[in-house]
C-alpha cells in the first residue's frame, strides 16, 4: 500500500514514486501546508490545477478545534475538507513545544495549555496517534521532541532518548494499516548524536523517515552537514521527509543530497505579506515601483496570477488591502516551489540535476554562491 520506487538518479538526488491509498505522488515534492485543514486562501481545486500533491494537516491545531472526533464523523480530512488526494499530518510535536511556558514536557508526554482558551490538555505518543487516526490522513508522524536551537548536548541526548522511547509507544498505539507513520530522527546540528538519532531510529523500518530539529534558527553551514548525514544514514529505499523547509535555495541542495518531501507556511505566508517568489529571490509588491509595472509576476509562470494579473495590479490589492492580493500571490508562490520541484524531477529523470542546481544558483545568488549551498551539491555529486 506504502510502495516506494526510485524511479531515477542524478548523483545523489533521485525521483521516486510512492504509493498512498489516495494516490500516487512524484517526489521530489513540496508539501502545502493546511494547518487548520485548510492552505489559507486556497481552495482544493486551485491546489490541484497548480500541482499540489500532499496537504499537510496540523495535529495541534485540529486537536484543539473542531476536534478529531467531529473530523472523523465527518469523513476524516479527505471529506471534510474536501480534498481527495493525499493528506499528511504532523504530530503536534513541534507546535507544542513552541508554546515555551505553557507546556511542561515529562516521560508520559506534554502537557499544555490551548492559546485559544487556556485548557489544560496532555498530548502523549499515543494521544497524538490516537487524534492522527481520526483525522485520517495517508500519512502520520510520530510524536516526537523538537529541541530548540541552541541546546546543550545533555539535553539533546536526552531528548533523542525520549524521542525514541515515544516512537516505540507510537508504534505499538499505532492501529490504522491504511496509514503509514513515519518516524523522525532527531539530533540538531551535533553530528555525533544525528548518527546516534539516525541509525537507532531506522532500527525501527516504518515506511518513510523524516528528518526534525532543523531549520529551527540553526546557521545554514550547520544545517546541511546534518542533512548531508542524515541522507547517507537513511534508507535509500524509502522517503526521506525532511521538515520545515521551504526557501526554494533550501529545497535545491537537499534535493542534491536525496531528500524527497518538503513542506513549509513560507510561501504562503510571505505571501500574505505581499512578497513574491521569482528565480532571482523576491520581490516586494509593497514597493512604489511595481504600481506602473505591466509585467507579471513571473513572465515563465503558468499560475493563473501571472497568466491573468500584472505587477502593478496586484501591487495595488496590496496596498488596498484587497483579499484577492493574498490569494494570488500565494497561488503563485506554491506554483512557483511545485514548478522549481517539476523541474528537478525533469533534471534528475535526465541526468543532468548539476546543471540545473548551478543554473539556479546562478540566476538566485549571481556570482556570490553562499559556501554551504555550494558545498551540498559538491556532497550530492553535483559541482566539480
Amino acid at each position: 500500500m506504502f510502495e516506494f520506487a526510485i524511479t531515477a538518479q542524478s548523483g545523489r538526488a533521485r525521483t521516486g514514486l510512492f504509493h498512498t491509498p489516495h494516490g500516487v505522488v512524484q517526489t521530489p515534492l513540496f508539501m502545502p501546508v493546511g494547518t487548520q485543514g485548510s492552505v489559507k486562501g486556497l481552495s482544493p481545486r486551485e491546489l490541484r490545477e497548480i500541482g499540489s500533491q500532499i496537504i499537510l494537516g496540523n495535529t495541534y491545531h485540529l486537536l484543539l478545534r473542531p476536534g478529531p472526533e467531529r473530523v472523523r464523523a465527518l469523513g476524516g480530512l479527505h471529506k471534510f475538507a474536501a480534498y481527495d488526494g493525499p493528506w499528511l499530518t504532523d504530530s503536534g510535536g513541534f507546535q507544542v513545544m513552541s508554546l515555551g511556558d505553557l507546556r511542561k514536557i515529562s516521560e508520559q508526554g506534554v502537557t499544555f495549555r490551548s492559546h485559544l482558551n487556556g485548557d489544560l490538555i496532555e498530548l502523549t505518543p499515543e494521544y497524538s496517534i490516537q487524534v492522527q487516526e481520526a483525522l485520517g490522513a495517508d500519512i502520520i508522524m510520530a510524536f516526537d521532541e523538537c529541541p530548540p536551537y541552541p541546546a546543550t548536548t545533555e539535553y539533546l541526548k536526552a531528548s533523542i532518548e525520549r524521542t525514541l522511547r515515544w516512537l516505540e509507544r507510537c508504534l505499538k498505539a499505532k492501529t490504522r494499516p491504511d496509514q503509514a507513520l513515519f518516524a523522525i530522527a532527531q539530533g540538531g546540528v551535533d553530528l555525533k548524536l544525528r548518527r546516534f538519532s539516525a541509525e537507532a531510529t531506522v532500527a525501527f523500518d516504518t515506511p518513510g523517515f523524516a528528518i526534525g530539529g532543523l531549520a529551527v534558527g540553526e546557521p545554514k553551514e550547520g544545517m546541511y552537514p546534518a542533512v548531508e548525514l542524515s541522507t547517507r544514514l537513511l534508507p535509500e529505499h524509502k522517503p526521506r521527509y525532511l521538515m520545515g523547509l521551504g526557501h526554494p535555495e533550501d529545497l535545491v541542495a537537499a534535493v542534491a543530497l536525496g531528500v524527497d518531501m518538503f513542506d513549509c507556511v513560507y510561501p504562503t505566508r510571505t505571501g500574505r505579506f505581499g512578497y513574491a517568489l521569482v528565480p532571482e529571490g523576491r520581490l516586494n509588491l509593497k514597493l512604489s515601483r511595481y504600481l506602473d509595472d505591466p509585467r507579471p509576476i513571473d513572465p515563465a509562470c503558468d499560475c493563473y496570477a501571472c497568466t491573468h494579473y500584472s505587477r502593478a495590479y496586484l501591487a495595488h490589492l496590496v496596498r488596498a488591502e484587497e483579499m484577492l492580493a493574498p490569494r494570488m500571490i500565494s497561488l503563485h508562490n506554491l506554483r512557483y516551489l511545485h514548478r522549481l520541484m517539476e523541474g528537478a524531477r525533469t533534471a534528475i529523470q535526465t541526468g543532468n540535476y548539476g546543471e540545473f542546481a548551478q543554473d539556479f544558483a546562478g540566476r538566485r545568488f549571481g556570482r556570490q554562491i553562499p559556501g554551504w549551498f555550494t558545498r551540498a551539491l559538491q556532497e550530492g555529486g553535483h559541482w566539480n
